[in-house]
């Protein structure tokens, strides 16, 4: 683990001991281990300022989910096969709200990356100053190739066993990587089938026609872009003009795609698992959203539509030249090589638009070389901000405008973005948006935590 160079080494003994418990106690979960040891690196300095945050093991509380649900999830394919997957719901920390976090459907998935993605959201949603706990869950299922009615089926009996885990007051989970309006549909129909009950809020990224809130599919995007507005004003210009790289083609960079183009610059690439597109003129907005929300084609398409785009099958998008680069795609994506690349290319600003899409290594040569860079827990807060604003609407029984809604989430990006930078100011690191991040968010589940005693 890095260290602040300020800190005693009595408190970096004691956070190196909790980190190597961590690690014993959750073995072969590198992605957990990862995301602990960025969040403790910046405990350091807050234990050694406050040191009762250490008091009634609250730091090996946080570590440790409050409950975490395994599950077989047995379907059948359209040739009458069976099939059977895994699902999870970790429930992490439930002491600022109901768990909330989304469900990801995809190969990879497994415990360690659910437990990994559940302990960032417990930052990530404190921070938004919104009412809500952090949790994650998914299945190790992938949708890409199957029918509609597969993924129905698959959707109803991985729901037969969440329902009973769930509710508008305990766990209100969400979309992620392969989970979005069809597939919560299939959820929500399914739990409604099961409970007897329209509870409207016990999932979020509902359709608008019932009980879903404008702006939620664009909220993770268009929040990482506001974000993004909001670092470069703090250094003094504008989006107006910039060249901006964002990495994948999924629902995060298409709707990030979209609000930078509305706030003034220019993305000139995006990529999927099998490449990456560069279009000069911009990307063409329309064309990509009809190829990968319509067709659900693969991006190397885009070039049969526009010629002048140049398609680079594998590859790395970071050897695109640019001043603002958000990777949106997945974990890890970000690498040491990426990052010197886009470092040599003059940029200027890096915003995780995926969950914790840097690597380490990128990170310290980021930092190092002076450029802006916001973590997911800040950066990305957008689309779960925007669902804790549509179950106020659904405990309501209200549906807001677009617009409203719209300015709701800008103004929330914004007071993130203040509190990390106050929060960096506050403990000696001005203009470090992890550390402002990080400790911004944990001293607000840390006194909710010690409020409420050991539990």
């Amino acid at each position: 683990m890095r260290r602040a160079a300020a800190v005693s080494g009595h408190v970096r003994e004691r956070v190196d001991k909790y980190f190597e418990e961590v690690v014993r106690r959750n073995a072969g979960e590198p992605e957990f281990h990862q995301a602990v040891a960025e969040v403790f690196e910046s405990l350091t300095v807050v234990l050694e300022r406050h040191p009762n945050y250490a008091d009634g093991a609250l730091i090996e509380r946080l570590c440790e989910p409050e409950r975490q649900i395994i599950f077989r999830v047995p379907w059948t394919d359209d040739n009458g096969n069976v099939h059977v997957n895994r699902g999870f719901r970790v429930q992490y920390n439930s002491v600022l709200g109901p768990y909330k976090g989304g469900l990801r459907f995809h190969p990879s998935v497994n415990l360690g990356i659910v437990k990994f993605l559940g302990f960032e959201q417990i930052f990530k949603n404190a921070l938004t100053g919104l009412p809500i706990g952090g949790g994650k869950g998914g299945s190790d299922f992938d949708p890409k190739g199957r029918s509609d009615a597969e993924i129905m089926r698959f959707c109803q009996s991985f729901m037969t066993e969440l329902h009973r885990h769930i509710g508008e007051y305990t766990d209100v989970p969400a979309g992620d990587i392969g989970v979005g309006g069809r597939e919560i549909g299939y959820l929500f129909g399914q739990y409604k089938r099961l409970t007897n009950s329209y509870e409207s809020g016990v999932l979020t990224g509902k359709g608008l026609t019932w009980g879903g809130s404008q702006v939620r599919k664009e909220a993770t995007g268009y929040g990482a872009a506001y974000f993004v507005a909001e670092m470069l004003k703090t250094a003094g210009t504008s989006m107006d003009g910039k060249r901006v790289v964002v990495s994948g083609s999924g629902n995060v960079a298409i709707y990030a795609i979209e609000k930078v183009h509305q706030l003034g610059g220019t993305v000139v690439a995006c990529s999927d698992s099998a490449g990456y597109i560069v279009d000069e003129r911009g990307i063409d907005l329309e064309l990509l959203k009809e190829i990968k929300e319509v067709r659900r084609g693969r991006i190397c398409d885009y070039v049969d539509t526009v010629p002048s785009a140049k398609y680079v099958a594998g590859g790395s998008i970071w050897d695109v030249p640019c001043e603002v680069a958000i990777p949106s795609a997945t974990q890890n994506e970000l690498d040491e090589k990426g990052a010197l690349t886009l470092v040599e290319n003059g940029v200027r600003v890096v915003a995780e638009g995926a969950n914790m899409p840097t690597t380490p290594e990128a990170l310290r040569v980021l930092r190092s070389a002076g450029v802006a860079f916001a973590p997911g827990k800040a950066a990305n807060a957008g689309g779960v901000a925007t669902s804790a604003l549509e179950m106020q609407q659904n405990a309501s029984r209200d549906s807001w405008h677009f617009d409203y809604t719209d300015e709701r989430l800008s103004k929330i990006m914004s007071d993130i973005h203040g509190r990390c930078v106050a929060t960096a100011e506050e403990y000696g690191k001005p203009g470090d948006y992890v550390l402002g991040a990080n400790i911004g968010g944990f001293v607000k589940v840390a006194d909710a935590m010690l409020g409420m005693g050991v539990i």
